[in-house]
């Protein structure tokens, strides 16, 4: 027999699901709320006399715990999970803001203002100042630059260490501020109750 020019399709193996559970026995869960340990067999037949599968949901657990669900509502709410997992889930991006030693006001405050944008979406900043030519032999200015540029966003963002000079480079990295420590520096210090006025003594 001459071997078939189109290769078979992969059957896709569900795992954990009914007679891919190799557990010896599980804690089946029911549809009513009934919670029984079962051979796992047992437990296959009990749900599929209920026209539904048995899904394993905690492998770990001693002896492991399986449900008698729909096969497809349970694929459905875990990618519903994964879901809801990934919109809570926020990458962290290193924004970068290149500056020159002369910056005038207006670009300074164009990019400050693009500094605390990124810096309330949750990233971190890092502001460049680049030299070129002659402009190396005045890094001090570059530094004020971004002493200026960090102090401006204090309200914002944390500085992660001091300006550092990589060849003809200076930059400085600012983190934002988490939501806790902003809703400790708004709250405003309690006054002391003011005793009551006592009335003179006759």
């Amino acid at each position: 027999m001459y071997p078939s020019r189109f290769p078979r399709p992969r059957v896709k193996i569900r795992e954990n699901v009914n007679e891919a559970i190799r557990a010896r026995e599980v804690r089946a869960v029911f549809p009513d709320g009934q919670v029984e340990v079962l051979p796992t067999q047992q437990a296959i037949r009990r749900a599929q006399e209920l026209g539904l599968d048995l899904i394993l949901i905690a492998p770990t657990a001693e002896p492991p715990v399986a449900k008698a669900m729909d096969y497809g509502q349970w694929q459905y709410e875990q990618k519903k999970k994964q879901h809801e997992a990934k919109k809570k889930q926020h990458v962290i991006q290193v924004k970068e803001l290149k500056f020159r030693p002369n910056t005038d006001d207006h670009d300074y405050n164009f990019k400050m203002n693009h500094a605390v944008r990124f810096l309330a979406e949750g990233n971190r900043v890092k502001a460049i100042v680049q030299f070129r030519g002659r402009e190396i032999a005045h890094t001090d200015l570059g530094r004020k630059l971004l002493l200026r540029f960090a102090e401006d966003l204090a309200p914002h963002g944390t500085v992660e260490g001091q300006p550092r000079l990589e060849g003809r480079n200076a930059h400085v990295i600012i983190s934002p501020i988490k939501k806790e420590a902003k809703e400790k520096s708004k709250e405003k210090p309690k006054q002391a109750p003011t005793p009551p006025a006592q009335s003179p003594q006759a």
